[in-house]
């Protein structure tokens, strides 16, 4: 019976070969009976790039076959044409993992996905993922014992893509992507849209390849990792034989390279003015991975700028990156080009698998339609009931996707998996409208608590409270009880409606009433999601000394008391971030976004200067005293602007300078002027006004 199989399902491989597809072998049985079977299809062919996928090294599988799920993206760029996938132990099934190595597999290739029968498990995500492929269609199922029930395959093949016209390209689209790459146009700036295997990545190595024989010098890339532009430099390698790549760098025969560099580092760079201005190329791939903010640095510092992403990715949500990324073009850059790859490379359209493993991950769920704000009600979701209503669920995964670009599968898995998780809807007509994502930490005895605060133990699952134990020193964050928002996304059309504002004042009164005492969040230290958490009565208390590789942000932490207790310890809290902060904005913080740090000391108290002080600072605004010797002076007068409420942009200079140190070149560059003197003379009227708006000499 095993060998029938295994013939029937080599059969079947060659059979899609011929239609361009690829195939997914669905084998539902207990760990020893679905592994040996996996191992009999991996010997009964001379695979010529096969790829076992499990946590343990598995047996009688040549050891440089094993890729554990973690090392996923190491293989991006690369292709195979038999993955085994196991996932028949009870949480070993990696999303991520999953859906980044389906893109490598090519025409005729097989997925081969081991599980736990259907009612062998206790996670609400896999009994999701085994009824969706009970049901689907263009599933091999091979179950023990039984001959594997095939999908029928059209009696008309589909229709294959054109010759693109390019030899060194595959398709007409690709081919469309490298002549708008090589002819980018400075100020006018290059978005590349693609769901996955379509050669955007290959697009922009065959690009670079014709720029630098075309004389172009000077080419960087970025990515969230170095393995995802691996197709880039195998494009440059094929095409300039007589090139040499080094690690991430390729140089060119006649002097000209391109180079990867990390994206906390070229911000760095960019910062510093080492990198960017006349003349300057960046790529961008993966740009979904990549915060806004970042990509704006970025987009202000190259005249020449291409942002390539995948639509429904691993990496991160593509359309979160345009809703959130198409204001900020249009603003910096309005004459900015558009150009979406839709013809597969790997494989032809109508591939079963390509929609399987959509469907599967939810990689193509999208907002529920737009209703009106009036008549929403509150929905607590059960999650064994969100499990089994995949409307619902769609419609909630499609709004955390299109709220945040670094949404992916594994967090589709965390949705239905995650212990203490809250999940909160604002919804019509069965239309979710708005989503809030919840969990509760702390309530440890005070004997847990220290060994946390101290460093002797780790906590998984408690974020908020674990970082406030150990980072500022609480213990009490640890044995009160917190309830942190991990998400909340209002449907693009329904935004500035108050609709984010109703679901965190219902959590609020909920964790009130259950006698937690901080509702808190943390996200990405970024001006306008400050002022939303401030304008809802959160106060800071805590940031990250450091970029978060994952964001490129400073994380900012934020809480709002629920009751007597809550208060006391937020006050607290907030008292002892605002102490540190001069002092971290002076050393460690000291390149920190001074709009963000403008918005952090307008939280502090206002302090009370003494008319010495004042008069420090009328000497520097109306005389010809050195600013460096009022310094405290002036850092008093700023916090009492920011405290007032007064934020414009030349106050945040202002924290530059007298906060941060910022020297003279960067200052002269946000001001738009050149020299030391002029500097002085803006930082002598900046200090005049403020002076002047004072309220307590008015």
């Amino acid at each position: 019976m095993r060998d029938k199989g295994q013939k029937a399902i080599l059969n079947w491989s060659d059979q899609i070969e011929t239609l361009g597809w690829r195939g997914l072998v669905w084998l539902p049985s207990a760990a020893g009976t679905a592994r040996r079977e996996a191992a009999a299809l991996w010997q009964a062919r001379a695979w010529t790039s096969p790829r076992w996928v499990s946590l343990a090294e598995p047996e009688d599988i040549e050891p440089q076959a094993w890729l554990p799920p973690d090392k996923a993206r190491t293989r991006l760029g690369l292709e195979h044409d038999l993955i085994v996938f196991d996932a028949v132990t009870e949480g070993d099934f990696d999303a991520d993992a999953f859906g980044a190595l389906s893109g490598t597999l090519r025409a005729g290739g097989l997925l081969v996905l081991l599980t736990p029968p259907g009612g062998a498990t206790s996670s609400r995500y896999m009994t999701r993922l085994l009824e969706r492929l009970v049901h689907a269609s263009g599933v091999a199922r091979w179950m023990p014992g039984s001959p594997p029930q095939l999908p029928e395959l059209p009696a008309d093949p589909p229709r294959r893509e054109e010759e693109s016209g390019d030899s060194d390209c595959l398709t007409s689209d690709q081919a469309e992507a490298v002549r708008r790459l090589v002819r980018l146009r400075r100020r006018r700036p290059l978005v590349l849209t693609a769901d996955r295997g379509r050669g955007k990545t290959a697009a922009l190595g065959i690009a670079c390849a014709r720029l630098l024989g075309s004389a172009r010098h000077e080419i960087w890339v970025t990515a969230p990792r170095s393995e995802a532009v691996e197709a880039l430099f195998q494009r440059l390698e094929v095409l300039c034989p007589q090139g040499r790549r080094q690690g991430n760098r390729f140089s060119e025969a006649h002097g000209g390279r391109v180079e990867f560099v990390a994206p906390d580092e070229l911000s760095a760079r960019v910062e510093s003015g080492e990198m960017g201005g006349q003349g300057s190329w960046l790529l961008v791939d993966e740009a979904a991975a990549i915060p806004a903010a970042m990509l704006g640095q970025w987009l202000a510092a190259f005249p020449r700028i291409a942002f390539a992403t995948t639509v429904h990715g691993y990496e991160g949500s593509g359309r979160g990156f345009a809703l959130r990324f198409r204001e900020r073009l249009e603003r910096q850059a309005p004459e900015w080009r558009e150009f979406h790859l839709s013809a597969p490379v790997r494989w032809t359209a109508g591939d079963p698998l390509e929609r399987l493993v959509s469907d599967l991950l939810l990689l193509d769920a999208e907002p529920p339609p737009a209703m009106s704000a009036a008549g929403l009600e509150v929905t607590h979701w059960e999650r064994q009931a969100l499990g089994a209503d995949e409307s619902a669920l769609r419609g909630i995964f499609g709004l955390l996707v299109q709220a945040h670009y670094r949404t992916t599968p594994a967090d589709l898995q965390r949705l239905l998996d995650e212990p203490a998780l809250r999940i909160v809807t604002l919804a019509a007509g069965g239309h979710t409208q708005a989503v809030a994502v919840c969990a509760d930490e702390g309530g440890f005895e005070p004997e847990l608590a220290e060994r946390v605060a101290l460093g002797e133990r780790r906590l998984p699952g408690h974020l908020l409270a674990q970082s406030l134990a150990a980072h500022a020193g609480s213990r009490a964050a640890l044995t009160a009880r917190l309830r942190r928002v991990q998400r909340i996304a209002v449907h693009p059309q329904r935004r500035r409606e108050g609709l984010g504002r109703r679901l965190l004042e219902h959590e609020r009164n909920a964790a009130r009433n259950t006698g937690i005492d901080l509702l808190g969040a943390s996200f990405g230290a970024e001006p306008g999601l400050l002022a939303f958490w401030q304008a809802l009565g959160f106060r800071t208390v805590r940031l990250g000394l450091s970029r978060e590789t994952s964001t490129g942000e400073h994380a900012v932490m934020v809480v709002a008391p629920l009751g007597t207790h809550g208060e006391a310890l937020a006050e607290e809290l907030a008292a002892h971030f605002q102490r540190q902060l001069p002092t971290l904005l002076a050393f460690e913080l000291a390149t920190l976004d001074p709009e963000v740090a403008l918005a952090l000391l307008a939280e502090g108290p206002s302090p009370l200067l003494e008319a010495g002080e004042y008069r420090d600072a009328a000497d520097v605004a109306f005389g010809r005293r050195e600013p460096a010797l009022a310094r405290p002076a002036l850092q008093g007068l700023v916090r009492r602007a920011a405290v007032a409420g007064r934020h414009e942009s030349e106050l945040a200079w202002l924290v530059a300078w007298a906060f941060q140190g910022r020297d003279t070149a960067w200052l002269a560059a946000r001001a738009g002027v050149s020299g030391r003197r002029q500097v002085m003379e803006c930082l002598r009227d900046a200090v005049a006004r403020l002076l002047e708006g004072d309220s307590a000499l008015s």
